[in-house]
Formats: structure tokens, sequence, C-alpha cells
């Protein structure tokens, strides 16, 4: 439940703040699902984007146009037809539900003054912007549901318009302790989900939240709290319902590692990553916005990704093979030594003998030797040299084999990590070109417009204020380690798996402690160990990183290091942005 029911409360309030009392001036809608309302109030000009979308319902004030179809929808014409010029008297929320109800005031044919409501409704796949008269008939909808679609509630023309209470939940703004403590504290189930499942509008984080302040347990079923814990519960609920009441908003997103997780209208204070904003619309603007970037970049790499993977796996599979024919060679030196101890004792062997049991002089066992009683002494021995040097130079194939396997692996998994790092479609190019030059991709695309690639590392800056540079692919490692940064600058990765150089510029200055611990989370979060809780990150001075000759990109070595377990968590590091 992104937009819960706090949250359209917030929207509500600021709309009220903004848009009331304006006149629709344009009215587009650029999606099928989709309304821009473009409204001139006393306090200036709004855009008011909303949109019914299956996965992302929203509503908030933005400043960004979007282009419309050259031959509006027939529901935009409808609105236009009714709406243009009205006057907007309300926006309301019913109860805590994720609906908004505005008000339009307008002349109709024949002059004289009625109203209008267009109804947003928020709720996932079941989300519809209704335009309804007066009296909550519908005059249209931009999703028509039938009785086929729905049996619950048919949204067509002409029908009457009413709010489902399929799940009956209750509107917390009205709700009292014994309302509480009978349907919430009964309840089998973890008491964050016995509040978000028992009213209206509240979402899970924010009974986690109501939990947090309570200090209670969320995952404690909530049928097992005592008469104290009961009430306490129930005076944080109603203190933060109180103060959504008295619309007294704190609206925040939530950081994990710099990417936005989610977001909120009360303050969330059992998290350290809240970002505050004075305004619910900017908010989510600036939310879905870098979601939408985040979403864009996966969808793009999919082709890559599913090309990795697929290398990744046939490689495991290879080396899977490898590694069984090498463990087939480990009995070659028991032919050797069989060899060995058939020259050695021959003169036992008399004709007709099917083995040979001697000592063996290596371990002061006896051993028992099987024979080819048609060969001779010497000719079985010779059998068994030849078993062993055939051994041995599968022995001596394989090991180089397994040692490129793995080394195949290690630059495959390299670029898996890249793409969970990449942030823009020239990260992509770039991924894409190594692939290109390996061999994973066979084809080359034409570039006609020969358009560089510019993609460059991310950009950190310690507590000590030292920059921290970060590689987001192969390229861009071997360009930062040995192409951008000096001999005595600091160099750091994640210690036998796959993730990106860390270069740390010291200007010959003394690095503190504190920035080579900052620096080591960055090697440690930008690596295949990422959703660990700490990983073990080498660290050395740039002049010690050498790269082999005719290495894969970003594979380097280094013999003489230091080492540091490291956090994965970098939000308290800041981006040089």
């Amino acid at each position: 439940m992104a937009l819960d029911g706090i949250v359209i409360a917030n929207i509500c309030y600021e709309l009220n703040n903004t848009i009331v009392g304006g006149r629709l001036y344009k009215i587009a809608q650029p999606e099928t699902d989709e309304l821009l309302l473009t409204v001139k109030a006393p306090t200036g000009q709004y855009r008011l984007l909303i949109s019914a979308n299956a996965s992302l319902p929203l509503i908030y004030i933005t400043d960004e146009n979007k282009p419309s179809p050259m031959t509006a929808p027939n529901f935009c014409m409808l609105l236009r037809k009714h709406l243009n010029n009205g006057r907007i008297i309300s926006v309301t929320q019913p109860g805590l539900e994720r609906i908004i109800d505005i008000e339009v005031e307008h002349l109709d044919e024949m002059g004289d003054l009625c109203r209008k409501h267009i109804i947003a409704e928020f709720m996932g796949k079941h989300s519809n912007i209704i335009f309804c008269d007066d009296n909550k008939r519908i005059i249209d909808s931009i999703k028509r549901v039938s009785a086929m679609v729905s049996s619950v509630r048919e949204v067509l023309p002409g029908q009457e318009y009413f709010i489902p209470n399929t799940v009956g939940k209750i509107n917390p703004l009205n709700t009292n302790y014994e309302d509480f403590s009978n349907h919430v504290c009964t309840k089998p189930v973890p008491t964050t989900k016995a509040i978000y499942s028992t009213y209206t509008g509240i979402s899970p984080l924010v009974a986690e939240q109501i939990c947090h302040l309570a200090s209670i347990a969320g995952e404690h079923p909530a049928n097992c709290l005592n008469d104290n814990e009961k009430l306490h519960l129930f005076n944080i609920f109603k203190q933060i319902i109180s103060t959504i009441g008295s619309n007294e908003f704190n609206p925040n997103i939530i950081y994990n590692n710099g990417e936005p997780v989610e977001f909120s209208s009360i303050a969330i204070s059992m998290y350290e990553n809240c970002i505050p904003y004075d305004s619910i619309s900017k908010l989510l603007s600036e939310y879905y916005a870098k979601k939408a970037i985040v979403t864009r970049i996966r969808q793009k790499s999919s082709d890559i990704r599913r090309i990795v993977s697929t290398a990744i796996e046939r490689s495991y599979k290879k080396l899977d093979i490898q590694e069984k024919q090498l463990k087939d060679t480990e009995k070659r030196d028991k032919y050797r030594i069989y060899g060995e101890l058939i020259n050695t004792y021959g003169y036992d062997i008399k004709e007709g003998d099917k083995t040979l049991v001697a000592l063996n002089y290596y371990t002061n066992e006896e051993v028992t030797i099987p024979l080819d009683e048609t060969l001779t002494p010497s000719e079985n021995a010779v059998k068994y040299f030849n078993r062993y040097n055939k051994l041995k130079r599968t022995f001596e194939a394989e090991s180089k084999l397994i040692e490129e396997t793995r080394a195949e692996i290690m630059h495959l998994e390299s670029i898996s990590t890249a793409l969970d790092i990449a942030t823009s479609e020239d990260d992509l190019a770039q991924l894409k070109e190594e692939l290109m030059e390996s061999g994973y991709i066979h084809k080359r695309p034409t570039n006609a417009k020969g358009k560089k690639i510019i993609s460059k590392p991310l950009h950190y800056i310690s507590s000590d204020g030292f920059d921290m540079y970060v590689g987001k692919n192969n390229f861009q490692n071997d360009e930062l380690t040995f192409k951008f940064a000096n001999g005595n600058d600091w160099w750091f990765h994640a210690k036998d798996m796959a993730g990106s150089h860390v270069i740390v510029r010291t200007n010959g200055k003394e690095i503190p402690d504190r920035t080579y611990e900052e620096a080591a989370s960055l090697a440690a979060y930008y690596s295949k160990g990422q959703s660990q809780e700490k990983v073990e990150v080498d660290y050395v001075i740039k002049k010690e990183v050498k790269k082999p000759a005719a290495a894969k990109p970003g594979f380097v070595v280094y013999y003489t290091n230091y080492s540091m377990m490291a956090s994965t968590n970098i939000s308290h590091i800041k981006t040089a942005d």
C-alpha cells in the first residue's frame, strides 16, 4: 500500500491549500488511465496529475507537462464539456479511505449553477477515476467496470456511486479504546497485521511505527498483549491518528543506501535514513522519479542480465564437469607407484600370476597390485606408467582449464554486479561493449552517429573530506586504477569476490581511520556481498596493484595488502553531487 490513507489525507490537505478556489483551465488525458488537470488558483497555476494505473496509482501536484494524444479520449472530452472553467470548491477524503473527492462548481447548458465530482480511488488494480453528478450518480469513469468484472460494484454510467466495504475495516478517526481492544487485541496474528487489517488507511509501515513507539515487537501476537500493553498501544495509536485529524503531517522518504524504499506522511523514527520534505507532492514526484529510473534501467538491462546469467550458469556446469574429471586423476600417483614396485619386485612374479603383493617403500605398507597374466612384468610396469602419464597430462590440462573457467566466472559475476550498480543507459552501453569484446554478444550494432559513451564512476566524499571514487563496471575499474589514480592513492576491493574498485585520493596526505572504514564500506556495498551485513575487504597502496598481460577487464593482482571487515551500510557516506 504505497499511498495509504494517511498520505492521501496529507495530499488532500495540500490540495485544499493550493487548488481549492481555482478554476479548471485545462483538462488532458495523457495516458489511458491518467488525467492532468491545469488549475488557475489565486495563489498561482498548478498541474494536478491523477493516475489510476493498476500498478502505480498516484496523485500529486507537478511542474511537468505531458504531451497529450492528437485526439482526446472520450472521457477527457466529457470532462471538458462539463467542467471546463469550472471552479473547484472542495477536496475531501471520506474517512481515511484511499479516495479523494474533488467537487467542481460550473454552469450547465441552461446557465444554471450545478456541481459535479471527480472521485479518484487509489486501490491497486481496482484504482479508478469516476465522474459523478451532485447526487453521486456515475456519469462515466476512466475505467468501466461491469457486473461480469466485479460482483461487488458496477462502475457504469447511470449507476449509483458508493464505497464498497468488502473487508469490514473501521474508520480510525472514530475509534475508541473499547473498539481497539475488541477488534485489534483479540486477533491471533502479529500486532502490526492486527492494526492494519482492522483500520482503513493504515499501512504496514505505519503499523510497525506504532508498535515501535509503544516498544512492542511487531511480530508479537496481538491476542497475547497484557492490559498495560493494550492501553499503551492504543494511546500511541490515538496520538498518531489525532495528529492526522489536526493536519499535522511530516512527509519523509526512507532511504536504504541511497535508494528510496518507502515514504510516509508521519515521522518514521524506527529508521535512521529518513529525509523530510515540506510538500507531499514534491516528495511523491521525487520518489516516483527515482523509482522510475531504477525500474527503467532494470527493464533495459533485462536482455544483458539474461545473457550474463546464462553464461554464468553454463560456466558453472562446465566447471563442475572439469572438477569431476580432475578428481578422476587423483589416482595417477598410485599407478606410478605400481609401475615402480613391479620394476623393483618383478623377479617374484611367476608366469600366470594375476597379482603381486609387494611392500610399498613410500608408506611401509603391503599393497596388492593387479597384473595382466598375458603380459611380462616389464610390460605390466609400462602399462601402469602409461596410465600415470595419461592422467598426469589430463591433470595439468584440467587444472589450467579450471583456472580459466574460474576466471571467466569471476569476470561474469563482476559484470552481474555492475548491472546492479548501473544508473544510466551509458553504463549499460559500456557493459554491452565489454560483453562484445569478451565474445558473449557476437553481433556488434553499428553506431551511425558515432555517439561517445559518457559514463562516470560514482563519487563520494568521506567524513574527513577525502574524495572516494567507485568504478561502476570493469572498464571504469581499469580506468580508475591505472589511469586516474596516483601511485600513493589507496585502492580497496572486496576479498575473493566480484566487486568495484574503490580509489581514495590522498593528495599526499595521511588518511584517517574513518576514511579507511568508509572506503572499505563502499567496496563492500558495491560487491557481490552487498546483501551481507559485513564483507572482508582488501586494501593496498595503489602502486602495489598490477594488471597481468592479456588479463580480462577489471582483473588485477597484488601481493602485499591489508584486510578489514567492513559494513555494507553506506547510508552515512555523502555523495559529491
